[in-house]
């Protein structure tokens, strides 16, 4: 009998998973010997930190990553097929969004294998509900370029798409944060509104949107926090 691929939330980062992991969810993974994994080290600490006792060394972890080779991942799934389930875990929020575990997903879906997603946090769909903006036609635009010139296309590129009433997410590594808002600030009009939602699900969350020209006067510390932004 073939096992299946469980698609495992995780948290947002903080301890406080009793608060944002469903309990099915908690059952299900404390159950699985077998996970595809982005970050191991992330991964081993969200399974003890849910069951202290969990059997970590009776454990099989596989790392998928944008470095891991395309002929690796097929091995990946080869327990399914001798009857084990397998968790899929990203290092933060849903697996396969903004995250490599979409490739293994994929083959599952090549090789006939049932694939269950459980539900759980993601920061991208909970910036949008909290923005107050378009959520019936929306864009995730994952990272945007690093290179000010490319970035300042992008954001152009961005807001008229938005300006048209299709709310725009994307987001920034936290050290790049403030270099993401000054461009903001630089390229987009004053009466575009900006939702800025940082740390969520975190005791520090904050999510707020107003127009450009009121975040200018009201500058936000985002030094080393996730953030995502939604453009309209």
């Amino acid at each position: 009998m073939k096992g299946r691929i469980w698609l495992i939330p995780v948290t947002l980062g903080g301890d406080n998973y009793e608060d944002v992991i469903p309990g099915k969810v908690l059952e299900v993974t404390i159950g699985l010997r077998y996970f595809i994994v982005e970050n191991l080290r992330s991964a081993r600490r969200f399974l003890r930190l849910i069951d202290r006792y969990f059997p970590i060394d009776e454990s099989v972890f596989y790392e998928l990553n944008e470095h891991t080779p395309d002929e690796d991942v097929s091995h990946f799934l080869e327990a399914i097929f001798n009857g084990h389930d397998i968790g899929l875990m990203s290092e933060a929020g849903l697996p396969g969004i903004a995250d490599p575990g979409a490739r293994i997903v994929a083959e599952a879906h090549r090789e006939g294998i049932t694939v269950t997603p459980l539900s759980g946090p993601s920061s991208i769909i909970m910036a949008l509900i909290a923005s107050g903006m378009n959520g019936q036609n929306f864009t995730f635009n994952g990272y945007l370029p690093v290179k000010p010139l490319e970035r300042t296309a992008k954001l152009r590129e961005l807001e008229k798409k938005a300006h048209e009433g299709f709310s725009q997410i994307f987001m920034e590594t936290p050290y790049r944060n403030r270099a993401m808002l000054e461009s903001i600030f630089a390229v987009c009009n004053k009466n575009s509104l900006l939702c800025i939602a940082a740390d969520i699900t975190l005791p520090s969350e904050s999510i707020r949107t107003m127009k450009i020209s009121e975040w200018k006067k009201n500058v936000p510390e985002l030094k080393k926090r996730p953030v995502i932004f939604v453009l309209q």
